[in-house]
Parts: structure tokens; C-alpha cells; sequence
């Protein structure tokens, strides 16, 4: 472990090489900060062992943060790769090709950034089925299939705001500088889970003001209701980005919108009344039962000791 650190350097001098890049501005500018994600077994490494020898040698930058993730174990047993206890990303790739978002989400609502944690085929339909699509795609789908409906897909302009409204719009403003100062913190997981409530803000939002129950009375209330709801839409396809990117185009494809900016988020509107959304499609399939067993059989089929 004293020559293995000095993998990081040379295979960033490598990239450099090949990007025509600087690899000493990242490795020796004041102006980088220089993070290291780690697991636990490799904190003595990195936060004594190769800093000494950064530190001795004079030139290179000290690493600023060690975030060390605890270990993640599966369906009951550590991971092992030499005994096949293991999920090959390869084979996963290879066998569900769309649902790469869905691991992506899954690994990060467990990721064990404070205690071990566990990995379940069971868990992994769970989450998918009640959180990806029982709360993110279900407000994402209700609100555009009503804009489909109510005005032909044509983002309505809003008529004057209620109390709810405006308290409404006001967590729509908290809610990403909560996941921004989470990411600087390293708290990924909670991050995520910031991004979630804006899913949920949007449930709560329609289920509270039941606009498919308005429309029969004032029609001009829905279109103040699906605009705050459109807001949030194109707010959580911005959000999304970090965490499930394939996940946030497919949904700016269906807003007409396009932004990877955090700016966009603090902004009161982020899509423009009379704009026209596109197609709606379904954004997250629901897990099946076959999925599951079939994982689990083919893990268990190796006998770890």
C-alpha cells in the first residue's frame, strides 16, 4: 500500500494524456480540491499512509475529504467475488439494458454511507415499485396526462395563487438547496432522498387540491393547480440528474424542456406557460415477482461457506 496510491496519479496522468488535459492541476493546483471515495478497510491507506507520502514528496495537494462508506453485503452474506456471491454488473446490463436507473436509484437509497447494509432482490422490487413508481412516476404521469387532457398538452398560465399554492411553490424553492448541501456534505443517500420529497411535494400537492374534481366547477383554479404541478415536474427532472440521469432525459423529452442546471431549480418558473409537452410514457415499469426469484436462484445456486 505504499506503491498502490500512486495508481490514482498515474492513471490520471494517463486520462490527461489522452484529453490533452494538465494532469498537475489536479494533482498540485491550490485552487482543487481533492476528495477521496473510499471503503472502510482502506481509511488507514488514505488518510495516513498515502497523504504521508504526498506530504513528504511537497509538491501534491493533500486530500481535503475522506468519505468512507461501511460495507454492503447480499441476501444475507458479504460479497465474495471469488465464490460468485455477487451481482455481475455485466450480466445485469445485459438483462435489463432500461434499468439501469433503477439500480442506480437502489444502490443509493441503501448505500451504507454510516452502518453495513444490505442488498435484496426483494428490496430492490420494493423500492422500485413503491417509490420509483408509485410516487415519482405516478405525479409525473398524473400531471401530464391531465395537461393532456384539460389543454391539449399546453402548459396553462396560472390565475391567482392560494395560501396552499404559495407554501406549495415555497418548499419547491427548500427543497434543492437541501439536496445541494447535502451532495457538499457527501451525504449522498440523503441527497436522493431530498430529490424523492419532490415527487412526494407533488403527490401531496394533487391528491390535496383534487383538480380532477375542480375542473367540474373552476375550471380556472386546474389551470393554477397543473401549473405549480408542471413546475415541480420540470424541477424533478433537474434534480434527477445526479442521481438517475437516463431517468431525467426521458422526462425533459416529455416536458420539451432541457436544463442540467441547479440555477434552473431556484428559478419560480422553471417551464413557460403555453409551451407544449410531448408524449407521455411510463417511466418505471413495475418489478414482477419472476424477476426476483429468478435473481435469487441463480445466486443461490452457489454455495458460500
Amino acid at each position: 500500500w505504499f506503491d498502490a496510491p500512486i495508481g490514482y496519479i498515474s492513471s490520471t496522468k494517463e486520462w490527461a494524456a489522452r484529453e490533452g488535459k494538465n494532469w498537475e492541476d489536479y494533482w498540485k493546483s491550490a485552487d482543487t480540491k481533492l476528495v477521496h471515495f473510499i471503503g472502510k478497510d482502506n481509511i488507514v491507506f488514505h488518510c495516513i499512509i498515502f497523504p504521508a507520502m504526498l506530504k513528504a514528496e511537497g509538491t501534491f495537494i493533500l486530500p481535503d475529504n475522506v468519505p468512507a462508506n461501511e460495507f454492503l453485503n447480499l441476501e444475507g452474506n458479504k460479497l465474495s467475488t471469488s465464490k460468485n456471491w455477487a451481482v455481475w454488473l455485466h450480466e445485469f446490463l445485459e438483462a435489463y439494458p432500461t434499468k439501469v436507473d433503477e439500480l442506480k436509484y437502489v444502490l443509493t437509497a441503501i448505500a451504507p454511507e454510516n452502518k453495513d447494509s444490505e442488498f435484496t432482490w426483494k428490496e430492490f422490487q420494493s423500492r422500485i415499485n413503491n417509490e420509483l413508481a408509485a410516487i415519482y412516476g405516478n405525479f409525473v404521469n398524473r400531471t401530464l396526462v391531465l395537461t393532456q387532457k384539460y389543454y391539449e398538452g399546453i402548459i396553462p398560465a396560472p390565475n391567482k395563487f392560494s395560501a396552499e399554492d404559495l407554501l406549495v411553490l415555497k418548499e419547491l424553492q427548500e427543497i434543492p438547496e437541501r439536496i445541494s448541501k447535502n451532495i457538499y456534505e457527501y451525504k449522498i443517500r440523503e441527497a436522493q432522498a431530498e430529490m424523492m420529497n419532490l415527487a412526494r411535494l407533488g403527490n401531496k400537492y394533487l391528491a390535496d387540491q383534487e383538480p380532477w374534481k375542480v375542473i367540474k366547477i373552476d375550471e380556472e383554479r386546474v389551470k393554477t393547480i397543473l401549473h405549480i404541478a408542471l413546475q415541480i415536474t420540470a424541477a424533478l427532472s433537474v434534480a434527477s440528474f445526479p442521481f438517475i440521469p437516463d431517468t431525467s432525459k426521458k422526462l425533459q423529452k416529455m416536458l420539451n424542456f432541457s436544463s442540467e442546471s441547479w440555477a434552473d431549480l431556484l428559478q419560480k418558473e422553471v417551464l413557460q406557460a403555453g409551451n407544449k409537452i410531448g408524449e407521455v410514457e411510463i417511466l418505471f415499469p413495475k418489478i414482477e415477482d419472476d424477476l426476483v426469484e429468478n435473481e435469487v436462484v441463480k445466486l443461490t445456486q452457489y454455495k458460500v461457506e
